[in-house]
């Protein structure tokens, strides 16, 4: 079965909308029309993409980052996955700014994703990641497997 996580809003997302809401609404109020509809554009695309953020992971082995509608989705293998970690941006004392996991793939290639619950996350990552591993060594493997099943 599938599993989604939600992607958690970070406090910058909220400082944009903030930021892009005060300048339409002041383009609005000066009469600039077309940088009015400009602002409320970009609104909708960052509204719709903290909204429709998602992390899939499928029952065929793959870790799908989905982050919105305007954007393609990344499918990654979880085959090609090398390394999970969580990582802190800028700490101050026990504070740090934002917390993220960090999945390395491929050769050099690397996606940052926040699901909702981080924990439940990164464990069901690296369990299917596991299964999906002891699945590939008994596929290369048949003989040594059923050797030692005896």
């Amino acid at each position: 079965m599938n599993r989604i996580f939600h992607a958690r809003i970070a406090w910058y997302q909220y400082f944009l909308l903030v930021v892009l809401t005060v300048n339409a609404v002041g383009a609005l109020w000066c009469k600039y029309i077309l940088v009015a509809v400009l602002f409320m554009l970009m609104l909708i695309v960052v509204i719709e993409q903290i909204i429709h953020t998602t992390y899939t992971l499928t029952t065929n082995g793959d870790l799908e980052v989905s982050r919105g509608r305007f954007i393609r989705k990344k499918i990654i293998p979880l085959s090609e996955i090398t390394a999970v970690r969580k990582y802190h941006s800028m700490k101050f004392g026990r504070f740090s700014v934002t917390d993220y996991i960090l999945i390395e793939y491929g050769k050099g290639k690397f996606v940052s994703v926040m699901p909702v619950k981080e924990q439940e996350f990164a464990e069901l990552l690296e369990k299917r990641m596991f299964a999906k591993k002891i699945k590939a060594t008994e596929a290369i493997d048949p003989v040594d497997s059923q050797a030692d099943e005896s």
